[in-house]
């Protein structure tokens, strides 16, 4: 091999040997610049005033107090229902028509308006923030005094119907004392149960001593 054949493989070489360099340090800039992104991101995003504007505003605090005052119920957990159900969007509606910010089923509501001795109820009401939070905490309320202040079986209850929850507990051997969330067997409210439990965490967190 003559001097200029080793002089020119010396170069890819060290040609080689640069843009490896090159091509680790770009990596490691990328890889400290995205995980100092995601630290800056979840910093910024436990920040109280930021939780409460973009995150978990709590729209119609006063229908919500004044109705879970007039039911005896919490209102964080009204408040994580809300969350869970339309993230507080008054006009939103379910594939399976459900209405509302508490996403009430009409048939559901005409039997809420019946207990509660309502005879202004209708369909179109049930769009309205202030009636559905009304019908919503009542039915909550009520579910909580049926599975004896177990919340878990009463959410499970709004998710999936009263008649289910019977259900699961005469087939499973469940009491009141129930608290196995991953034991629901419907994955859909297994997850919506969860999902109304960690919001009622946060929403306690974020305006309870206000």
């Amino acid at each position: 091999m003559d001097r200029d054949e080793v002089r020119r493989q010396r170069r890819q070489e060290y040609l080689q040997r640069k843009k490896e360099f090159k091509r680790k340090t770009w990596s490691f800039v990328i890889g400290i610049t995205i995980l100092f992104s995601a630290f800056l991101t979840f910093f910024v995003m436990q920040q109280e005033t930021v939780q409460r504007t973009f995150m978990f505003p709590y729209y119609y605090r006063e229908f919500v107090q004044r109705d879970c005052q007039d039911n005896g119920i919490d209102e964080f957990m009204v408040a994580a229902v809300i969350k869970t159900e339309s993230n507080f969007k008054n006009n939103a509606k379910s594939h399976h028509g459900a209405v509302g910010l508490m996403q009430l089923m009409p048939e559901t509501a005409s039997w809420i308006a019946e207990e509660m001795d309502d005879r202004d109820y209708s369909v179109e009401a049930l769009s309205e923030p202030e009636k559905n939070i009304q019908y919503g905490s009542w039915y909550l309320a009520q579910l909580m005094k049926e599975f004896h202040g177990n919340k878990i079986l009463a959410l499970a209850a709004y998710n999936a119907g009263r008649g289910n929850v019977e259900e699961w507990m005469v087939q499973n051997g469940w009491d009141y004392d129930f608290n196995d969330v991953t034991a629901i067997p419907f994955k859909e409210t297994e997850l919506y149960v969860k999902s109304v439990l960690r919001h009622e965490g946060i929403y306690r967190k974020l305006y309870e001593n206000e």
